[in-house]
């Protein structure tokens, strides 16, 4: 799970060295570059198999799906409205949104570790979003909202089927959601602008940064619950602020590095609590 979120944050850094392509463009060519790489990495692990079980999946993989479309739409429209800190930081509500919805919908016991981790992890955003807002970056902000929220629809959407003994594979809705995302934004994208450039480093993310780890995270998710998950995943945000700091000169100011320590902080402590419980 750690080495899936340094390879989500990739994207912020990867965006600031595009050419020509903006908006809807940057996000059609990463969602169909990630449907043309899931259709070869989805039937090499598992067989043509993986298309009947996208036929036979039910409700929970096609919510899923659409977790994902809305994800991979919302966070790449988001990135090319405000800065890359702004929204890293407005997913890491995340947490939060998980641990109630995993608590209401499945009744999911949330040891007080994790509950102490939520609450310092929520200092430490409140921090950082109420500077972000404060810059007049609003429309970005409410974009990016929409990431957390639809995460903590599809981690709780798949512990609920663990839970209830349906083994459905959901990997396959990370394929459902690229051709969502695809489908919605290529009349939006309309003209197409991108250099080869833009599209060589658009078909990078598609790999790298979306496909191969989000069929990991999905993966990941039968083994851990969904608010330690939702907890690791915010190590995309310190991750995601450093590349665009070395990468794209995005210098954070002092709030995000402020309320990033906090998170961090929640995050190591929460872990190795956890550890040393379970030994």
């Amino acid at each position: 799970m750690v080495a899936v979120t340094l390879m989500w944050s990739t994207a912020g850094v990867i965006t600031r060295q595009l050419e020509h392509a903006r908006s809807f463009e940057v996000t059609f060519w990463r969602s169909f570059f990630t449907l043309l790489s899931l259709l070869v990495i989805l039937p090499f692990f598992q067989g043509r198999e993986v298309f009947g079980k996208i036929r036979r999946g039910g409700a929970a993989l096609w919510i899923s799906g659409c977790c994902w479309g809305v994800m991979f739409t919302a966070f790449m429209v988001a990135l090319t409205l405000t800065s890359v800190a702004n929204v890293l930081v407005t997913m890491a509500v995340g947490p939060l949104l998980t641990a109630l919805l995993a608590r209401v919908v499945i009744g999911h016991r949330i040891a007080p570790r994790t509950w102490t981790a939520i609450l310092v992890a929520g200092v430490g955003i409140g921090y950082m979003y109420a500077a972000q807002l404060s810059a007049g970056q609003l429309a970005g902000t409410l974009v990016a909202l929409c990431v957390p929220v639809a995460g903590a629809v599809n981690w709780t959407v798949s512990q609920r089927a663990h839970a209830h003994g349906n083994e459905i594979d959901l990997v396959p809705s990370v394929l459902v959601g690229a051709v969502l995302s695809a489908l919605a934004t290529l009349p939006l994208a309309m003209p197409l602008r991108a250099s080869g450039h833009d599209i060589g480093l658009l078909a990078l993310l598609g790999l790298v940064q979306l496909a191969i780890p989000c069929a990991l995270s999905v993966m990941c998710a039968r083994v851990l619950k969904a608010p330690e998950i939702a907890l690791l995943a915010l190590l995309e945000i310190i991750f995601g602020i450093l590349l665009a700091w070395l990468g794209a000169d995005e210098v954070p100011t002092q709030a995000v590095l402020t309320g990033g320590a906090l998170v961090i902080g929640a995050l190591v402590v929460n872990e190795v609590v956890g550890w040393r419980q379970r030994a």
